[in-house]
């Protein structure tokens, strides 16, 4: 164990033998643990924010009374396990972070619409998206809706087809046809256009139900890695859920339906107002 005056000259043998590369290390250092208490504030973890730098700040005292002339090599190992486990509890939350795109210019296009042509014009989609469901829960047809926020990974949209339409019920239905093309993968919408359909999503890897399918798994996966909404129309039973941030709601009746809708459209039209 080393005494507070040899620590002290180690610390003047440092600046004495200045290199640059001491500094490189310092700053990337620095970035790493500003990205871990980053995460953990954002995803209001701050208890664990004390912890992490506690760790870090006991290591590194251990570390400078070491006689051991690894000791700064050891140091900066557990530094690095500890930050990948902070952030491993995390993953999800920094997966949509990294995902979490721009919005599109049509976003931004929107706000120069007046407030009564866009609230009517999200009722209509609203009304078009509810009756589709219904249709195709009664009649146990499966689909596989995703309410984008224009976040989603590029690569997502562009594995179906692109289509650009106006929302209409006859169309999302005519998408998920039992043998249509399009009808095995998912349709994406976004605002009040069908933005593609027959795209694939990531499946969860969360333990489900044995009653969930492929189209459950998929519609719970894209909810933990993007910021999105997904309706499931259940091609057994006809049984509509959604999902959010991973967590399934099903039994959703029209008036759910139409709740999980409005608060989506009221986000994607903001000139629109909210309701009281």
């Amino acid at each position: 164990m080393r005494t507070l005056v040899e620590i002290g000259e180690a610390i003047k043998n440092v600046f004495l033998q200045f290199e640059w590369t001491f500094v490189l290390e310092v700053i990337l250092f620095y970035l790493l643990v500003y990205l871990v208490c980053k995460t953990l504030h954002e995803n209001n973890a701050k208890k664990l924010i004390a912890l992490y730098l506690g760790i870090i700040l006991a290591v590194g005292v251990c570390a400078l009374f070491s006689a051991s002339p690894y000791a700064g090599l050891y140091y900066l190992v557990v530094v690095l396990l500890t930050s990948a486990v902070f952030l491993l509890l995390f993953s999800m939350e920094i997966k949509r972070s990294v995902w979490n795109i721009s919005r599109t210019p049509q976003a931004s296009a929107e706000k120069h619409v007046p407030k009564t042509q866009m609230s009517m014009r999200a009722e209509e989609c609203i009304t078009g998206i509810v009756k589709a469901v219904q249709n195709l829960s009664k009649n146990e047809v499966g689909a596989l809706i995703v309410l984008s926020n224009g976040n989603l990974p590029k690569e997502i949209v562009e594995s179906g087809v692109a289509l650009d339409s106006n929302i209409s019920s006859q169309l999302i239905e005519g998408v998920f046809i039992p043998k249509a093309p399009l009808h095995d993968g998912a349709m994406i919408i976004y605002g009040d256009k069908i933005q593609a359909a027959g795209c694939f999503l990531p499946l969860t890897q969360k333990e489900t139900p044995k009653e969930f399918g492929t189209r459950h798994r998929a519609g719970i996966g894209i909810t933990e890695a993007a910021d999105v909404t997904t309706i499931i129309v259940s091609e057994e039973t006809g049984i509509v859920s959604y999902v959010k941030r991973g967590v399934i709601t099903r039994y959703v009746d029209s008036d759910g339906l139409r709740k999980l809708l409005r608060d989506y459209y009221w986000k994607e039209f903001p000139t629109g107002g909210k309701k009281a």
